[in-house]
């Protein structure tokens, strides 16, 4: 009997199986597609290797960090340029983002900043929010219902779903707050206001960037994890789906047909029970990168990129990074060129945004192995074409400076899936871990992974 088996080689998998096999336990990791990380790997557009999932981490806690500099990475842990990021709201007005908010929620509602977003109105209506009893939208299911009560519609509408929804994928109306913002009911309560408790837990937080990211790129860290695994003696299984995940075994089928059950002491999943349909409004992001020829963008017209409301007039995007603005570290590898990242919210009604991840470790009833969704497979893509022309006229909306497809020298997309809202419903007695269970972000999957690593260990 195997004392771990790990399903799913994403980054929740690799450091759990770490983790595991460093502590002396003997880890079986399973994995359906043909690589590991998930949806942490590199592309190339235009000869320059970019991350093709998450450039940056967050630095609520030290999780991400600490494990960087366990792989050896601690010194090329870097922040991002200060200028900051800007937003757009419903009717297509733009700002910088508030410096004194978290996920939106201003720490400060009658700071200018704040005010140049919502209007002297909104501004007071959150003010009222100091009047309030803290009981007041305590109890909140979402986020969304939270601020609503304490702060307004304006603000949530006109700073919390452009950030909060751009930076979850998600409208903050189906966002846990003790998923997103842990804390900050607790906070609330202390301190009597949602302002105060924004302030208090940004004084509480890691002095300096509220993100970071690896020079060179976020995937290194898959690298040195995948270097890891194999130095301690994990047996890794790639091309073998999870078909049944059970407390004490898993059975897996490989590409050619052959069957195995795989019994162990215990059983972590990073992917969702494979019996179960995946949700039905499970939404899809769909990334374009364009690397761009166009020395009018040197200035960094909008920052760092731009947060965009989900129903600004003129814009698909969600959101843009200024790649080469944010990490000068890729701005001198680009060579005077500029990156630009373009993410989009897919419908849910697209099947290809449905289509169950074939690089996660288990297969469920609706899996589609075709196509680009999901497998967070790089394509290239024409300026001229649909997507290009749709990411050229949204990427000069939002920065305020013509980008045409004769200076894109390089450009590609890729799909993956949106948060599973729905509960990972694995067996009784299987830990889970990754996004179905911690929620997504590097520093919540890695922490949480690690975490159960531990638990493990010590039983």
């Amino acid at each position: 009997m195997t004392d771990v088996v790990v399903v799913g080689g994403g980054v929740a998998g690799l450091v759990a199986a770490r983790d595991l096999a460093k502590g002396g336990a003997h880890v079986v990791l399973v994995e359906a597609g043909d690589r590991l990380g998930g949806m942490i790997r590199r592309h190339t557009v235009a000869g320059i290797d970019l991350d093709l999932g998450a450039e940056s981490f967050a630095t609520r806690t030290d999780a991400v960090e600490r494990l960087a500099i366990e792989l050896g990475l601690g010194n090329d842990v870097v922040s991002p340029d200060p200028r900051g990021a800007w937003l757009m709201t419903r009717d297509g007005r733009t700002a910088p983002i508030p410096q004194t908010g978290f996920l939106g929620i201003p720490g400060s509602p009658m700071a200018a900043d704040v005010l140049a977003v919502v209007g002297q109105g909104g501004g007071l209506r959150a003010q009222m929010d100091s009047l309030l009893p803290s009981p007041v939208g305590a109890r909140a299911q979402s986020l969304g219902a939270l601020v609503r009560k304490r702060m307004g519609e304006r603000v949530l509408d006109d700073l919390v779903v452009p950030v909060a929804g751009g930076v979850y994928s998600t409208h903050p109306d189906q966002l846990d707050p003790d998923r997103v913002a842990p804390g900050l009911r607790a906070a609330l309560q202390r301190e009597g206001s949602l302002a105060r408790a924004v302030l208090a837990l940004r004084s509480r937080a890691t002095a300096g960037s509220a993100v970071q990211g690896i020079r060179g790129g976020i995937a290194r860290l898959v690298d040195e994890l995948v270097a890891d695994v194999t130095t301690y003696g994990v047996d890794v299984r790639l091309g073998t789906r999870a078909t049944a995940i059970e407390r004490f075994a898993v059975e897996t089928v490989r590409g050619d047909g052959s069957r195995e059950r795989l019994p162990a002491q215990h059983v972590l999943a990073s992917t969702a029970d494979p019996t179960r349909r995946a949700a039905p409004d499970r939404t899809g992001i769909e990334l374009v990168t364009l690397v761009v020829d166009q020395p009018e963008l040197d200035a960094g017209p909008r920052g760092t990129g731009m947060l965009v409301h989900p129903d600004a007039e003129g814009v698909r995007a969600k959101a843009l990074t200024h790649a080469t603005v944010k990490w000068p570290w890729l701005a001198e590898a680009a060579s005077g060129r500029h990156v630009l990242r373009l993410s989009y919210a897919t419908r849910p009604e697209d099947d290809a945004s449905r289509r169950d991840d074939v690089s996660g470790g288990a297969t469920r009833p609706d899996a589609d192995a075709t196509g680009p969704a999901g497998t967070g497979r790089s394509l290239p893509v024409d300026p001229d074409d649909a997507v290009g022309t749709r990411a050229t006229r949204d990427a000069s909306a939002l920065l305020g400076v013509p980008v045409t497809a004769d200076r894109v020298l390089g450009a590609a997309r890729v799909r993956w899936y949106g948060p599973d809202l729905t509960a990972a419903g694995l067996a009784e007695g299987v830990v889970g871990i990754g996004e179905t269970s911690s929620g997504r972000g590097l520093a919540g999957i890695i922490a949480a992974a690690r975490t159960s690593a531990a638990g493990i260990l010590g039983s």
